[in-house]
């Protein structure tokens, strides 16, 4: 561990790829610090607590939407735009699958269709933010409420998703890597001392009963869930696979190669997924705020009940599947197994291997599947046993598995720089 911390920070290219990096993030926390002019935030920030998912979408844009700041939206967009289009290459659209069969040239198509939804999605969203917002506190938007006002807002949101986006790219070319992943993380670190201080302002200086036990209780739950999500991240299946070739069966530490197939593949896409899905009835609704057959649909899906829980669960557990079996390709990993002569022992190859691959994963995906559905729910379920509990809370869960799962991929990252560079060094000398 010391050695690679000195590895960081003595080698050159790396240490400004970290400043970099800080540098966006710097960037990135003064852009959700600027609100839009014209616009009264007071009872925003009191209001948005009250529902579970619009308070989701303010922890993964950094707190921006509470602010109204120009980051208000964060980069989900992006992430909705992106797993439909690959949705839609998944032999629904054929353009779109024989881009993504088409090596680096159709990668950079499907990425810049990507963008185009993402700004579709974006105005969109932000719109209909802006609107259903604007009724539900009649003083948000200073001087009343106007189409270009509306349009100027919905705008500058836009671009403001678009801008971290970029942000993004430059993190992964210039940066450590993970781009868009690094900015969502940016955005939940930057808002933990916030949840911190107002779990303890409201367990500890409001001296109600139980408050030290409850707060205590609070740091410890956090603090399990990092330990659960690390060791779900990490967990894996290893499939033995042997070579034709003697001299490539075995390596050189006489050890059995191995295919690994990780238990949580999906990583948080389906929690982020699951609750864009719930969330966009809330907003539809919004733009319909007198309708009392709507104002039901809270209950449905606003996670704050036990049957809107079961929802969000189901959702989770559909789109972990739906998601692993886009991400590995059973088939494909038995035909490249064939081509490179190897083989799962006491499996034949071809078919039968497809099948084993495709039967472990089923299995292996029930565990991260039920794993990513009750690290996502048990923070909204707590506050529902213990009223007394703060709303942040309920976004622990989620919040920690985006956290915990890239900044172990960030680790990964950092330490192939220190081995490139290493090995670069060694030729060179």
């Amino acid at each position: 561990m010391g050695s690679n911390l000195k590895a960081m920070w003595t080698n050159k290219d790396i240490r400004n790829r970290i400043l970099f990096t800080l540098f966006a993030f710097l960037v990135y926390r003064l852009g959700c610090a600027i609100t839009i002019p014209d616009v009264n935030t007071t009872d925003l920030v009191a209001g948005l607590g009250d529902n579970s998912l619009f308070a989701m979408l303010n922890l993964l844009g950094g707190g921006g939407l509470e602010q109204f700041s120009v980051f208000a939206l964060g980069v989900t967009p992006y992430i909705t735009a992106s797993i439909i289009i690959q949705l839609l290459s998944m032999d629904v659209i054929p353009s779109l699958t024989e881009l993504s069969k088409s090596g680096a040239n159709g990668r950079k198509k499907l990425d810049k269709y990507t963008r185009y939804l993402a700004v579709v999605f974006a105005f969109v969203q932000s719109f209909s933010l802006v609107y259903g917002f604007s009724h539900t506190y009649t003083g948000l938007i200073v001087g009343g409420v106007t189409v270009a006002k509306l349009l100027y807002i919905a705008t500058i949101f836009t671009a403001g998703t678009m801008f971290l986006v970029w942000i993004g790219d430059q993190i992964s070319l210039k940066g450590i890597g993970n781009g868009i992943s690094m900015v969502i993380m940016a955005g939940i670190v930057g808002r933990m001392p916030q949840q911190f201080s107002a779990a303890w302002s409201s367990l500890i200086d409001s001296k109600i009963a139980n408050g030290a036990v409850l707060f205590a209780a609070y740091i410890l739950i956090y603090l399990l869930i990092i330990v659960f999500v690390t060791l779900i991240n990490t967990a894996e299946r290893k499939i033995p696979i042997q070579y034709t070739s003697s001299s490539v069966t075995m390596s050189q530490n006489n050890k059995m190669n191995y295919l690994p197939l990780k238990v949580n593949s999906a990583s948080v896409i389906p929690v982020i997924f699951a609750s864009s899905l719930m969330m966009a009835p809330l907003q539809i609704a919004s733009f319909f705020p007198e309708n009392e057959w709507l104002k039901p649909m809270q209950n449905w899906l606003g996670l704050q009940t036990w049957y809107s829980l079961a929802i969000y669960v189901v959702l989770i557990l559909l789109f972990t599947f739906f998601y692993t079996k886009m991400q590995i390709n059973p088939e494909k990993i038995a035909e490249n197994l064939g081509k490179s002569g190897a083989y799962i022992p006491s499996v034949r190859p071809g078919t039968e291997t497809k099948e084993y691959i495709d039967r472990v994963l089923t299995r292996i995906t029930v565990l991260g599947a039920v794993a990513l559905a009750f690290i996502a729910v048990m923070p909204h379920v707590m506050p529902l046993i213990w009223p007394e509990l703060p709303s942040s809370m309920a976004l622990g869960g989620t919040g920690m598995i985006i956290v915990v799962g890239v900044a172990i991929e960030t680790v990964k990252q950092v330490q192939g720089l220190i081995t490139q560079k290493s090995y670069k060094k060694y030729f060179e000398d």
